[in-house]
């Protein structure tokens, strides 16, 4: 869309006019606001502020471009301004500090988690920590993390899904308290630089199963966990999470809003039935169990580029999440107790 083909019927000269003055302001509130969030000298802000000006550049040529990008490059800005003590990732330790009680409360009154096998992890190795993925919004994450940061020097990062980061203003949220952007890039980073990481290799397919799929693993990606493990000579610890998967059981996606978000579009009990309070989770009983540690100490890390080998080693891992997440559910008696 051009602002100056003459051939636009629903613009009159006043509408681009003011258009274009819109657009200009909002540019000047969004340089001001990349200057005072990010500081002149730092290197994001510099990526931010050179992402907002390419973006405002196209704007008078393209504005369906600017609406339909805005809410990605705006999602990199911090909800709030942050505390001076944020690593490279994004962590906030003083967000963390502020989300303790909740977190605490959560973990410990909302969904009651026992949790057994955490002194099987070890505190001093590199440690990928892979876990069955439960429901849509990553609780599974938060609470993992919650848990482990009790056992590691520094706290736990959980990887989370495309879509999740793309939302506006989520992605700063989730960076905050732990969260990072599921990809091989990070989770190398993120091992090398000693961190624990945890995974959910079954992907979207595993927040999309529906209620009489629960508890049932959705086939791991390409095993690209297990070889970045190899890579990094770290641990692969299995865990389970048992009751997350009741906190939104799916009766249904539907497909053709999912594709007018861009976003998993889940039927739930509570939603859309009961609108925003439908994302409130329900107080399931939570189990959280950590299995032996796999290690690969004694492989050729050349292992690493044989496929065979890493759909082995994927499917070994696959069968050690199921029979802790198996051992789980017929341990408990009921999904909230």
């Amino acid at each position: 869309m051009n602002l100056d083909d003459p051939d636009q019927p629903w613009l009159d000269k006043q509408e681009i006019a003011e258009l274009r003055q819109a657009i200009a302001a909002l540019r000047r509130q969004l340089e001001s606001g990349f200057e005072q969030r990010t500081g002149a000298a730092d290197s994001l802000g510099d990526d931010l502020r050179g992402a907002g000006r390419r973006l405002l550049d196209r704007a008078t040529e393209d504005p369906i471009a600017l609406l339909r990008e805005l809410g990605r490059h705006l999602s990199l800005l911090p909800a709030r301004a942050s505390s001076a003590d944020v690593d490279e990732f994004g962590l906030d330790a003083a967000a963390v500090e502020r989300a303790r009680p909740l977190l605490d409360f959560l973990l410990e009154r909302w969904w009651r988690a026992s949790i057994s096998g955490l002194d099987l992890v070890p505190a001093d190795e590199r440690v990928m920590v892979v876990a069955n993925r439960s429901g849509v919004l990553p609780w599974d994450g938060l609470m993992l993390s919650h848990v482990l940061a009790r056992h590691f020097a520094e706290r736990p990062r959980f990887l989370v899904a495309d879509w999740l980061v793309h939302l506006p203003f989520v992605q700063s949220r989730l960076a905050a308290l732990g969260g990072v952007r599921a990809c091989a890039e990070n989770a190398r980073d993120l091992l090398k630089s000693g961190r624990c990481v945890i995974a959910f290799p079954e992907g979207q397919k595993g927040a999309l199963k529906l209620f009489h799929d629960r508890y049932r693993l959705q086939r791991f990606a390409r095993g690209g966990f297990v070889s970045i493990a190899l890579r990094e000579n770290a641990v692969i610890v299995p865990a389970a999470v048992v009751g997350a998967e009741e906190t939104y059981p799916v009766l249904y996606e539907s497909g053709f809003v999912s594709r007018l978000l861009g976003a998993p579009a889940l039927v739930t009990p509570t939603f859309p039935l009961l609108g925003p309070l439908g994302a409130v989770p329900l107080p399931s009983r939570w189990h959280i169990r950590f299995g032996e540690p796999m290690r690969f100490d004694a492989v050729d890390p050349a292992l690493a580029d044989d496929p065979l080998w890493v759909n082995r080693m994927t499917e070994q891992v696959r069968g050690r999440v199921q029979r802790l997440i198996d051992a789980e559910v017929r341990r408990r008696k009921s999904v909230f107790s």
